[in-house]
């Protein structure tokens, strides 16, 4: 529902009468949820907005904060919560529960959830029917990841062994409909951009074993029966082999070995429990020392606080231990940090709209950080990951990584020279919308009326504004802090750097796609053209000596005219084996590539 972004055609504030049709509405639709609870998501004083979107989906906001419920037909009989609203109140919706939290992967791609994915409770299922709604949770997290409806009813589901599609995810983490919402979070440490773990807030030692067998039947739909039998089939398979010693969560950016000691045996279960909050103090000063001297690179500051901890602070932990910050004598992440840069070896600052410490930077002069030698693995570990990595290396060769990011504009350069950030630097799209509020922030342009609103300063008008408005048209004197964010980066140049492996490259303007292309020749013999793979990083003479062993057929490498790049060849009719091929394989996305069919007879 929310896998391609949609812009929203209006917005507008419910009147009272809507606001409580809303409420009934939404009752009836979701009978868990009481009165308390929908209070808690909708404050009967706060004000809501309704925004239409171009694909018919309403969504209902809390005016100057999440979206907290949708309809995905505009008529208010599909109405279903947004993840900020079961991160609120999760008991609101029934829950299936993963096998693990390596499963959440598939579910985070939009692909929908399958039963061998799905994590039995020894009383089995409770009954259910086709079209409910129902959430998805990761084991040891009590905040849902997806929602979504039943396809069929639990009866059907025990008639056909518990195979096949159990729930069509409408809307998950990470999808367009969370990342537009202004300020959007995660509600614990669990959660990564490409995967949810278990909560370490929460997690208590041996809290795992129920889950040793995560990787277990992985499921995912790829819309075509023959691709998702074949992958029920590995699933089940797989559900044989067991890693009693570490989870890896392959991560968007790169791979984070969590050291997350799945069997842990009762002697570190007795030393976790004994630990004193002092004791957990010195452990968090040594992960944290850890982390910088080997895992946080400069290029990576500023990192949020949850960042930091999830993908840096927790990997370097002991194994077999469970970090919990709630038992070291500081109780809270931010004044963790907060006791750390008092010492001046980092520096913190607090960002008031996302509410959340940052780390700024790392005095690696510090007297603490180089008495520090950080630990090393041992040659056992060592030889092991090689030889994982000598397994893995075809494809750890193929992974791919796309960020998006934007160069100050003629426009709106006065806003970073106003807040002292570098014009000439890139950035993405949250990192442009931060700038933008901190200049907000710093001159004051909050309404005081109204919090929503932001009123327009000369330099903020015509960063937003200047030569986007028609001759004679008026310029506005205020702005939805919703909008915001958005305008000031659709102002910004449009860059993009790709990276494969340790090869990166930065490229002007937006990314063009892979273009197949079918063409009939002489008689009834097809060929396929593929163009535009040097986006990706994909050699064309390596790629195509790799489809002429892949298809069994002849393939041919020549230069497009105009030198604007090369173009393979292949003999035969291979589009959608083709396409399927490079998402799977070279990891390019599928919404940047173009398939076109000219032998369609029509």
């Amino acid at each position: 529902m929310f896998k391609k972004a949609v812009e929203a055609k209006s917005h507008q504030r419910l009147s009272g009468t809507d606001r409580k049709k809303l409420r009934r509405t939404i009752r009836t639709r979701l009978p868990l949820l009481t009165d308390e609870l929908l209070d808690a998501i909708l404050p009967p004083k706060v004000e809501i907005t309704l925004s239409k979107f171009q694909n018919r989906v309403h969504v209902y906001s809390i005016e100057g904060g999440c979206p907290m419920f949708f309809d995905i037909d505009g008529r208010g009989t599909e109405i279903f919560p947004t993840v900020f609203a079961l991160w609120e109140a999760p008991e609101m919706l029934p829950s299936f529960i993963l096998k693990g939290g390596e499963v959440s992967r598939y579910v985070l791609g939009g692909a929908d959830l399958m039963f061998p994915g799905i994590l039995i409770p020894p009383e089995g299922f409770p009954s259910f029917s086709a079209g409910e709604i129902w959430a998805v949770k990761v084991p040891g997290n009590m905040a849902p990841i997806a929602v979504g409806c039943t396809t069929m009813s639990s009866a059907d589901a025990l008639n056909a062994g518990l195979r096949g599609k159990a729930l069509r995810i409408i809307h998950y983490y990470h999808d367009f409909l969370w990342e537009s919402a202004e300020g959007h979070y995660v509600p614990n440490a669990g959660f990564f951009e490409a995967v949810v773990m278990e909560d370490p807030s929460y997690l208590t030692p041996g809290s795992g074993e129920d889950i040793s067998d995560a990787s277990a039947g992985v499921q995912t739909s790829t819309g075509n029966e023959e691709d998702d039998t074949a992958l029920e089939t590995a699933s089940t398979s797989a559900m044989g082999a067991k890693n009693d010693a570490e989870e890896h969560v392959v991560g968007s950016m790169n791979e984070l070995n969590l050291a997350d000691d799945v069997s842990v045996n009762e002697a570190s279960t007795d030393k976790q429990n004994t630990l004193s909050p002092e004791e957990v103090d010195a452990l968090l000063d040594q992960c944290l020392l850890q982390a910088l001297h080997t895992t946080l690179k400069e290029k990576d500051l500023p990192i949020p606080g949850s960042t930091l901890w999830a993908n840096h602070v927790l990997p370097c932990r002991p194994s077999g231990l469970t970090l919990d910050i709630k038992k070291s004598s500081h109780k809270k992440l931010s004044k963790w940090l907060q006791s750390k840069a008092s010492t001046g070896m980092i520096s913190v600052k607090e960002d008031k709209h996302k509410k959340e410490t940052i780390l700024v930077s790392v005095d690696r002069t510090h007297p603490v950080y180089t008495s520090f030698r950080p630990e090393k693995k041992k040659a056992a570990e060592i030889s092991e990951s090689s030889g994982d990595r000598s397994t893995a290396q075809p494809q750890t060769e193929k992974m791919l990584e796309i960020i998006e990011v934007y160069k100050p504009s003629i426009h709106n350069s006065p806003i970073f020279a106003s807040v002292g950030e570098d014009k000439g630097k890139l950035y993405t799209a949250s990192e442009a919308s931060d700038v933008v509020f901190r200049y907000i922030e710093k001159e004051n342009l909050v309404k005081p009326t109204n919090k929503s609103m932001v009123v327009l300063d000369p330099i903020l008008c015509d960063s937003l504004f200047k030569g986007a408005i028609k001759k004679g048209s008026a310029y506005p004197s205020e702005i939805h802090k919703k909008d915001v964010g958005s305008t000031f980066v659709g102002r910004m140049q449009p860059n993009h750097v790709v990276m494969r492996g340790g090869e990166h490259v930065v490229r002007k303007g937006a990314i063009k796609p892979v273009q197949i292309m079918t063409e009939r020749r002489q008689g009834n013999k097809k060929v396929t053209k593929v163009s535009g793979m040097e986006t990706f990083l994909i050699d064309p003479d390596s790629f195509g000596s790799e489809l002429q062993k892949k298809f069994a057929c002849s393939t041919s490498v020549g230069e497009l005219p105009g030198k604007k790049g090369y173009e393979v060849l292949i003999q035969g009719g291979v589009i959608d084996n083709l396409a399927r091929y490079m998402v799977e394989h070279y990891g390019v996305p599928k919404r940047y590539i173009e398939v076109l069919d000219k032998t369609t007879r029509k």
